[in-house]
């Protein structure tokens, strides 16, 4: 078998199990489903590592697999681009996967939609696998589109509930923003590159460096960067795109890890740091990137601090921290993206799981203030998730320490406008990180046992359901650990969460990505940062004398102070806040604003076509309006078809006369 037949089977395999799924689903029945479905990531993982062996062995392959289409010398193609940082999302990709399908048989065992909802993840899979593995932009527009289609349909895949329907609505509209400047960026790539081809756009890079837009007089580079980012920030959700990720943990907890781990939302992401070669030639763009993701780090932390809901907290922790992995983008240390990228992807799995776990465990309920005291009743998954919120919030020896840490770093020496804010942004963020990821695992595992007064208040009370009291469970809760088929997929995420920071120096030093990130001499912060690394060792021995670690450090200690010591205090300061408190939890109004302009506008225009356009133009005109001019013709033909001899014979005489005058008139 050949290297090619491999790379079309690693995102193939998945496919065969959606469509399975999908439309066997009856037929094979629900463990026949997550059988063939889990089979085929599986086979895609295991591929994935072979694959990532050879290419380590110095094998890369670029080249087409399909030619879909020719116009001119545009050619539309499938192709795959095989190199370090595809790998490497691959493997990410599929292993996350994989942990997802294992974890969905114990989380979706009661669910009527058991077949649908694994053929959507398998579906989801390889949508991300045709997009990480493209080697020219239609492919990636493929992909890139195509993760946005099943993420609607999984977000709304409970879509008996309103609040499911308005979320999937959202992201899905929200994405069409954002990717309207994507594909504004890669038409203006085929228009003057001549190609959709990656190899021969980067061949191009410094031509099209020299071009003026002609509509807006922009360097040619920098409007192409920019929009090709637009596309990026709905993707990855960065401000102020950033509104339909939060209420996307709608969908099933499974999807929460999935999308918002290690696929959707890492997107944008890696297609920057592919498209590296033209972003290091426009430091306008890298300075409009290192600002995204400056305020999306600081300002989406700060809501996590005032959520209640246990997945929404971990939801705005996955926007700050994906902002930043978009620091670093703009820091040209595209290398240490993917590497928080990756890191990311593990703990924020264990992160997602583990509250899908303590969901179960209280029978659907999300509301942190209905938990406390769990960690005697839910051992593996404290501890799990105390994994993750360690690597979280950046402390050693935890994978998450080593990639923020350097992400700070590189900021810190980015030579771009707007460099120090960002840094600001990031330290600050730092202290916020340790404190909402301590305010999780101290809310919901320690303290006092709310869910038995929760439990107590509802039989009083029974009239008044919140939103998460659809399941109808109102009796006494008594929490027990999950299955092993959730918490085996959170002890083996938990291993990366751990360890996979300590590959930071093959990783960032190492020549890792070989020539998959280009990165321009001017721009030296990851040669200093190189230089200046002495080992794992080494690099926590100096991280816990630096303001990041103690900055984190503090974070933790005011958690645990706030809902150890004094729980009584947190109240007090949210009344103390006032006006700041309250813009924290309307999320600084981006979703009340979209529900008046965007949503109210639509409905207005909406209301406007429906009385002007339907009911006068369309009903009163066009349906009506013709029906009553046939009706009125045909009234007054009705006058002269009346049956009657004479009436025939007046009429006939009457249009005798009529000619004649007309003959004589002429002559």
């Amino acid at each position: 078998m050949g290297m090619k037949t491999l790379y079309l089977l690693v995102p193939l395999a998945p496919l065969a199990g959606a469509i399975l799924a999908g439309f066997f689903g009856k037929i094979l029945g629900r463990t026949g489903s997550h059988v063939v479905t889990i089979l085929g990531v599986a086979i895609s993982f295991v591929l994935s590592v072979l694959i990532y062996q050879d290419v380590q062995a110095g094998h890369v392959f670029n080249g087409a697999v399909y030619t879909w289409m020719q116009s001119g010398g545009l050619k539309l193609q499938v192709g795959f681009l095989i190199d370090p940082l595809t790998v490497t999302m691959m493997l990410v990709v599929t292993f996350v996967s994989l942990m997802v399908h294992i974890y969905t048989i114990g989380y979706m065992a009661d669910d009527p939609g058991y077949q649908r909802f694994f053929s959507y993840i398998s579906l989801f899979t390889f949508s991300m696998l045709m997009l990480v593995m493209s080697n020219n932009f239609v492919q990636l527009f493929f992909g890139w589109e195509a993760v946005g289609l099943v993420s609607y349909l999984l977000i709304g895949f409970w879509y008996t509930r309103p609040t499911a329907i308005y979320a999937n609505l959202k992201a899905f509209l929200v994405n069409r923003v954002g990717d309207f400047g994507f594909l504004l960026g890669i038409g203006l790539i085929a228009a003057y590159a001549g190609s959709l081809d990656y190899a021969e756009v980067f061949a191009k890079r410094n031509e099209l460096a020299t071009i003026t837009e002609a509509v807006t007089g922009w360097p040619l580079i920098t409007a192409v960067c920019i929009c090709l980012f637009i596309g990026a920030m709905g993707k990855s959700a960065q401000f102020p795109l950033h509104v339909w990720l939060p209420d996307s943990m709608e969908g099933p907890t499974p999807i929460s890890a999935l999308i918002h781990a290690a696929t959707m939302v890492t997107a944008g992401i890696f297609m920057v740091s592919r498209m590296s070669p033209l972003f290091e030639l426009s430091d306008t763009a890298l300075s409009f990137v290192i600002v995204i993701g400056a305020i999306t780090t600081l300002f989406m932390a700060l809501i996590a601090i005032v959520q209640t809901d246990i997945k929404r907290v971990v939801a705005y922790s996955t926007l700050s921290q994906l902002g930043y992995m978009t620091m670093a983008l703009g820091a040209s240390a595209y290398s240490v993206a993917i590497f928080h990228l990756m890191t990311h992807a593990f703990f924020k799995a264990v992160l997602f799981l583990g509250a899908g776990s303590v969901i179960i465990a209280m029978h659907h309920e999300q509301d942190m203030r209905k938990m406390g005291g769990l960690r005697k009743y839910l051992p593996i998954t404290y501890a799990t998730m105390l994994i993750g919120a360690l690597a979280n919030a950046g402390l050693p020896p935890f994978a998450g320490f080593f990639s923020k840490d350097s992400i700070i770093e590189a900021v810190h020496l980015a030579q771009v406008p707007g460099a120090g804010f960002a840094y600001v942004c990031a330290l600050a963020a730092v202290f916020v990180g340790g404190l909402y990821s301590f305010r999780l695992i101290f809310f919901t595992f320690h303290g006092k046992e709310r869910f038995r007064e929760a439990a107590h208040d509802a039989h009083g009370h029974a009239a008044h359901h919140d939103a998460h009291d659809d399941h109808g469970h109102h009796a006494p809760v008594e929490p027990h650990e999950s299955p092993k088929v959730v918490t085996v997929p959170l002890i083996l995420l938990s291993i990366p969460a751990i360890a996979s920071g300590w590959l930071i120096g093959t990783i960032l030093y190492g020549n890792w990505f070989g020539g998959a990130i280009t990165v321009a001499a001017v721009h030296k912060g990851m040669a200093t940062m190189a230089h200046e690394f002495h080992g794992v060792l080494g690099m926590m021995a100096h991280g816990v004398t630096t303001l990041p670690f103690w900055l984190a450090i503090s974070g933790a200690a005011t958690a645990w102070y706030l809902y150890i010591v004094r729980p009584d205090l947190p109240a007090v300061i949210k009344q103390k806040s006032g006006v700041l408190a309250t813009i924290l939890e309307e999320k600084y109004g981006f979703d009340r604003f979209n529900d008046w302009f965007f949503a109210g506008g639509a409905r207005l225009i909406g209301r406007g076509l429906w009385k002007g356009g339907d009911q006068i133009l369309i009903d009163g005109v066009m349906v009506n309006g013709s029906a009553g001019a046939v009706g009125w013709v045909s009234g007054l033909v009705r006058l002269f078809q009346t049956g009657r001899i004479y009436q025939y014979a007046f009429s006939m005489i009457f249009g005798v006369f009529a000619l004649l005058t007309l003959w004589f008139n002429r002559a």
